[in-house]
């Protein structure tokens, strides 16, 4: 009987983790600009730019904070610099 990889899974679009990663990873340039531009971005804005993927989001969130960013909570959803 042949049995199913759970290492491998597929996310939105048939996606594995580490493609989501990879996909997150390309898009922080552009928010890291956009905050540096306006001083922060909104957790809506970055839901849509990454088409409502919810794994993209949460690890382009998860690198924004690793990059040295303020990701807010769910009182001030927006990211900003560390002031």
């Amino acid at each position: 009987m042949d049995s199913c990889n759970r290492n491998i899974r597929a996310y939105k679009n048939g996606k594995t983790f580490e493609q989501c990663r990879t996909v997150a990873e390309s898009m922080n340039p552009d928010f890291k600009k956009h905050i540096e531009e306006n001083g922060k971005i909104l957790w809506g804005e970055i839901l849509e730019k990454v088409d409502h993927d919810e794994i993209i989001y949460k690890l382009t969130l998860k690198f924004l904070r690793r990059d040295g960013y303020d990701i807010g909570n769910h009182k001030i959803p927006e990211v900003k610099k560390f002031i």
